[in-house]
């Protein structure tokens, strides 16, 4: 198993150009401001990691930025699309995993993988052959006829993450893809993070587990909808004089008036 912290992304970002750009995004819901004017840019392999606490209005950017909301206020490019004016485009490049599971629990992980394809508009032939590359890769090929409810949860979100990055789309959204797994499988599925962003898929993650903020190339904070920190663990470890990303977020989450 490759050793975590070793993504090959932080080595050399000549090559690399944004793929998310926000400026000034912001969102407004009656009198209440859930996003308030962020801007932020994300590169082409990245791993991104956007965090903040229940209520910090990280769910709702997220929901802007995959085409499914709207902005009250501001603009956003995902993967060189207008996300004002081209939401169904955008939605056709990207990968989606849900906090919530969202694959058919009665469907069968090859018919689940199936559906996700020709959703995206994968031929039949595409979806069989990417499918099995990425079932043989992942040890999970002779599962492909199991229905996903007979699945433990840890391998549910291993094919759920399969079914987000099967079209090999330009970016994946992870809404907290590791939430209530255990620790072996949360370090796999970290993994697999690591081997699609080899492939060239950017990975946009939102978890509340700090040591994973630790994994990511840089890595944001909300509190009460504004970007109150931006940049390399390293590097935010620094500048709050902090031991690691538990601590800096403590120090910022502290500032919070708000909450879900």
């Amino acid at each position: 198993m490759r050793p975590l912290f070793s993504h090959p992304i932080a080595q050399d970002r000549s090559e690399a150009h944004d793929v998310i750009v926000a400026e000034g995004l912001t969102k407004v819901f009656g009198g209440f401001v859930a996003v308030d004017h962020i801007s932020f840019k994300v590169q082409r392999g990245e791993i991104f990691g956007f965090l903040g606490a229940n209520g910090a209005g990280k769910s709702t950017a997220m929901r802007m930025l995959t085409g499914i909301s709207k902005p009250s206020k501001g603009k956003a490019f995902v993967a060189g699309y207008d996300i004002n004016k081209d939401a169904e485009k955008i939605k056709r490049s990207i990968g989606y995993m849900s906090q919530r599971f969202s694959l058919y629990e009665r469907l069968s992980v090859i018919d689940n993988l199936l559906l996700y394809g020709s959703i995206y508009g994968m031929s039949v032939g595409e979806i069989k052959k990417r499918s099995q590359e990425l079932l043989s890769r992942l040890h999970l090929y002779d599962k492909r006829k199991t229905l996903v409810a007979n699945l433990p949860l840890g391998m549910r979100q291993i094919v759920a993450f399969t079914a987000a990055i099967l079209h090999h789309p330009d970016i994946v959204f992870l809404d907290e893809p590791t939430g209530g797994v255990d620790p072996v499988t949360r370090r796999r599925f970290w993994e697999l993070i690591y081997d699609a962003t080899e492939e060239g898929i950017t990975v946009f993650v939102t978890t509340h587990y700090m040591d994973e903020a630790e994994y990511c190339d840089r890595v944001s904070i909300m509190v009460d909808g504004k970007i109150e920190a931006l940049g390399s663990p390293s590097a935010l470890k620094e500048q709050y004089k902090a031991k690691n990303m538990q601590e800096v977020f403590f120090v910022l989450a502290e500032k919070a008036v708000r909450s879900e």
